[in-house]
């Protein structure tokens, strides 16, 4: 894919967030559109080979669009500034465990991977499995190659105090009081416009896989 021609494209979009430009240039959208399901298509076809579960997956239908949904957001600007998508055994249903990444010029492209604030009864369970097996759920997070690329979870909507149920001295309550399991990485503009970056994303992805994993055998 030619980022370089969605990133130009993105960075007139965020000077010209308005609906009488972007009907202007919605060819040029679009076409940068099928170009971006292509990467994503590659992206997967990477990813099944370590997980089967994806097999079945469409990479149209793991896109999301770029318009915005403004009905409760006190920005009104209809339109997204970058490029995203997400894929789990679920699709790009960002409630199930799996990956979420977008493009976005300014060295602002990102990967996220695990789960964003699951319902109360999912994070009951993560939290059993933190509490069954949390040496294996550390090793997961301080092994080398994943924490050179993710470093810690997400500390995000952190709780400030234990949950209930556990003792402030447990061994992994700072695990247990994280109201989303979420691994970050960032890619600089260099890196997405490489040439490679299928392939970058792909390794990445691969990496947080064991935390992925776990994840899932926490929920089953």
């Amino acid at each position: 894919m030619d980022f370089k021609k969605a990133f130009d494209f993105l960075r007139k979009l965020s000077k010209n967030n308005n609906r009488e430009w972007f009907e202007k240039h919605k060819a040029e959208y679009l076409a940068i559109k099928e170009d971006f399901e292509s990467f994503v298509g590659d992206v997967l076809k990477g990813m099944i080979e370590v997980d089967e579960r994806l097999a079945s997956l469409e990479p149209k239908k793991l896109t999301f669009r770029i318009y915005r949904d403004i009905r409760f957001s006190k920005d009104k600007t209809p339109y997204k500034t970058f490029l995203s998508a997400a894929i789990s055994r679920a699709g790009k249903d960002t409630h199930v465990a799996g990956y979420y990444f977008q493009i976005e010029p300014g060295n602002k492209s990102m990967l996220g991977a695990g789960l964003y604030l699951p319902a109360a009864e999912s994070l009951t369970k993560i939290r059993q499995e933190i509490d069954y097996n949390g040496d294996r759920f550390k090793a997961i997070l301080k092994e080398k190659k994943f924490n050179k690329q993710f470093g810690e979870l997400w500390q995000g909507d952190k709780l400030k105090t234990m949950p209930k149920g556990y003792p402030k001295d447990h061994p992994y309550i700072e695990y247990l009081k994280l109201r989303s399991i979420l691994a970050i990485t960032t890619f600089n503009d260099t890196e997405v416009n490489s040439g490679k970056f299928a392939k970058t994303l792909v390794a990445a992805m691969k990496t947080s896989k064991p935390l992925i994993d776990f994840l899932y055998e926490a929920l089953d």
